[in-house]
């Protein structure tokens, strides 16, 4: 019998056509590049944990989260024993046009990209498919 999955959040922001992405410190993922989110606490609705993650990895307080996307993410091989299963909210936030983001809790780094950049990077299959969408809605 297998576990059922974790409930993580992770929000998108985005300004003039670039969207705010975390590089990881910690497992699962580390060093590839997310937007900013993490594991559901006890009694957290996904929007919560959202909100949540996004501050504690930003400094930026997002509001309005507006579900854009989930993804149920069973654990690969090469996340290596004791990987987790997990599904995955994905919401789209808005905030303050001048927050500045700063990189806190597990971020290693946090920046300001483009599609074409954030392609190029180490991302998740979810990341680019977002992005990929987003783009799509934009050019219509």
């Amino acid at each position: 019998m297998t576990a059922s999955p974790q409930l993580a959040s992770s929000a998108i922001l985005e300004r003039d056509g670039r969207y705010l992405l975390v590089r990881r410190a910690n497992p699962p993922s580390a060093d590839m590049y997310a937007f900013p989110g993490g594991r559901a606490e006890a009694g957290e609705t996904p929007a919560e944990t959202a909100v949540r993650e996004f501050f504690e990895e930003t400094g930026i307080l997002p509001r309005n989260p507006t579900l854009f996307e989930t993804y149920d993410l069973p654990p690969r091989e090469s996340d290596g024993a004791g990987a987790r299963h997990f599904f995955l909210s994905v919401f789209k936030v808005e905030a303050d046009a001048d927050a500045v983001a700063i990189a806190g809790d597990d971020a290693a780094s946090i920046g300001w990209y483009s599609p074409s950049e954030i392609f190029g990077l180490p991302i998740p299959e979810s990341v680019r498919e977002c992005v990929e969408k987003l783009e799509a809605l934009r050019q219509r």
